[in-house]
């Protein structure tokens, strides 16, 4: 007696390699795969749900075009990830006026505050904080993303970006007061963690 096994691709390695040969069966697992979740970084980074849906769909062309360059299927995740977030930023940096996003905030001072901006994220609803950061002006809300969200440091936010690392800390910094501003407005502020 055969068997039937639901999953042709009993791995991210095999699901690749036959995305790599073209399968359309291969395509539309890949591409259901990472559906969700990707959409959900799309939406992070735009302004509405239509521009999240065109970055995403920017995206798939792209790792679809270059998947027969990916060299370790077993890193298909990260890979895939930083294509879309490398295809929402560059989205961004085609709808916004050039000059906004690369003003030089060189030399501009800011103060530390404590650490207690983190504390208060990592206990908040993830959709509430999307929510928050989405309502931020798109200069801080992609720096905002890309650290916070995305574990880029400064200097790679600068190197993506095409600005210093210092502009990205300084954006990164204003952004954050503006987001513990909304917090604050919220309800929430530090004290209450204690």
């Amino acid at each position: 007696m055969k068997f039937f096994r639901s999953n042709k691709y009993d791995s991210l390695a095999c699901l690749v390699r036959a995305c790599q040969k073209q399968d359309p069966r291969a395509q539309t697992a890949f591409y259901e795969r990472y559906k969700t979740r990707m959409t959900g970084i799309c939406r992070r980074y735009a302004k509405t749900v239509a521009e999240a849906d065109d970055i995403f769909q920017d995206a798939f062309v792209k790792i679809f075009n270059s998947i027969g360059d990916l060299k370790e299927p077993e890193a298909a995740d990260s890979w895939v990830k930083v294509t879309v977030i490398r295809t929402a930023i560059n989205y961004y940096n085609r709808t916004t006026r050039h000059e906004e996003l690369h003003s030089s905030l060189d030399g501009v001072e800011w103060h530390m505050e404590s650490d207690d901006y983190v504390r208060i994220i990592d206990q908040m609803n993830v959709r509430d904080l999307v929510d928050l950061i989405n309502e931020l002006p798109d200069r801080y809300r992609t720096v905002i993303n890309m650290h916070l969200i995305d574990g880029y440091t400064h200097t790679e936010i600068g190197e993506i970006l095409s600005m210093s690392d210092a502009t990205a800390r300084s954006q990164f910094m204003r952004g954050r007061n503006l987001l513990m501003k909304k917090l604050e407005k919220k309800g929430i502020v530090h004290h209450e963690n204690y």
